[in-house]
């Protein structure tokens, strides 16, 4: 008779954030609060996130992304080469002008609310991306844990800003050589601390797939 085996539950990596820890956010992001102050609040949000799913009786918990500013714009601070930008300061550098002020009329927040990571010089890791996070984890859990990272694809299309760019980089293809080298030694380095799982985010892989204007502007 054929054993029946049951699916693994997990979350998709990011939680929502209490008012606590997004004016901690907002402080560390103006240079009011110190990185150790904002830190000690963000361990807490994650102990009450793994809590909670422990409780739900998930299989894999994640730690909920309380550190990063988003999924994908965390890495300006581990990756040299790399400025945030609101979409409000990109605007003087981008190709196509009427193009990007279209996309801008189209979102449903100002544009200098969304931060994106750009581009500036050759890429290259100053420290681990989530190295720190899935150590921090291993202390407060014993189940399998997953570490959520941007994915090569998105990082490429977000990331290229030609005026600003190709000061490093000739194309895109050039660049997508590093960011994908960063990223295989961050998996190596996660691998080999014992990381259960590794999730590759990539939403706009679904425009390949729906849409037929692929070479436009991405930011999430």
């Amino acid at each position: 008779m054929r054993e029946n085996k049951t699916f693994q539950t997990t979350q998709v990596g990011s939680w929502p954030r209490s008012k606590e820890l997004l004016k901690m956010l907002r402080g560390y992001q103006k240079g009011t609060v110190s990185r150790a102050d904002f830190t000690a609040v963000a361990e807490n949000e994650i102990r009450r996130t793994v809590a909670l799913q422990e409780q739900a009786g998930l299989d894999i918990v994640v730690d909920g992304e309380h550190r990063r500013e988003s999924f994908y714009a965390f890495i300006t601070e581990k990756v040299a080469g790399t400025k945030l930008m609101s979409l409000a300061d990109m605007l003087d550098f981008v190709e196509n002008k009427a193009e990007f002020e279209e996309m801008l009329r189209t979102m449903d927040m100002p544009a200098s609310a969304v931060k994106n990571p750009t581009c500036i010089g050759k890429l290259s890791r100053r420290e681990p991306l989530a190295l720190g996070d899935l150590h921090f984890l291993r202390t407060i859990t014993a189940k399998p844990v997953k570490i959520t990272l941007p994915g090569p694809y998105l990082l490429t299309r977000s990331m290229w800003v030609g005026a600003l760019t190709r000061k490093a980089y000739r194309n895109h293809q050039k660049m997508a050589d590093d960011i994908v080298r960063i990223l295989r030694d961050e998996l190596l380095d996660l691998r080999d601390a014992g990381c259960d799982f590794v999730q590759f985010d990539e939403p706009v892989l679904t425009e390949v797939v729906m849409s037929e204007d692929c070479e436009r502007r991405t930011f999430m």
